[in-house]
């Protein structure tokens, strides 16, 4: 059984450097995109000090982080993959949502919704620092800005327990 699981594993990293390369050779983005990709370092990690987000009674995790110097609640959700933005909070930052470009196609609780990449130079969760974070403005349907995997995924780990989310740098 063990050996089965191990050839899985295998498997699975091989099919994922696989798929990655099959992006990167894509013939629309050309040989400088592969060379670029093959460049392109991964994002910094997290840095700073551990951090512990207690459950609100609503048995909901709820965030309040520094973003490019202003604070931003946010639920956080773990099925999001990237840290999402409501209009009033991306306006907050410095964002002008009439010059966004809403390319994007995104699913939310409240169905399809049209999305704004952004880059964020920081989000801090209570000491938990992550630079250059990826993130998405919601055009319409997001109640709150949500703090997803394109943060929570550059920590060193995290956990939850009954009473408290716990960052790790």
């Amino acid at each position: 059984m063990l050996k089965f699981a191990m050839l899985t594993l295998v498997a699975a990293v091989s099919a994922v450097g696989a798929a990655q390369t099959v992006v990167a050779l894509d013939p629309s983005r050309g040989a400088s995109a592969l060379v670029a990709t093959l460049r392109e370092a991964p994002p910094p990690m997290a840095v700073g000090q551990s951090a512990a987000i207690s459950k609100a009674s609503d048995g909901h995790y709820w965030a309040e982080a520094d973003v490019n110097g202003a604070r931003v609640r946010f639920l956080v959700d773990t099925g999001a993959t990237a840290v999402a933005l409501t209009l009033e909070d991306a306006q907050r930052l410095g964002f002008d949502p009439a010059k966004l470009d809403y390319r994007q196609k995104v699913m939310t609780a409240s169905g399809e919704a049209r999305a704004a990449v952004v880059k964020l130079s920081a989000i801090s969760v209570a000491g938990a620092r992550v630079a250059d974070v990826d993130a998405l403005v919601i055009e319409k349907g997001l109640e709150t800005s949500l703090l997803g995997m394109s943060y929570l995924g550059r920590l060193t780990r995290f956990e939850a327990t009954r009473t408290s989310l716990i960052l790790r740098p």
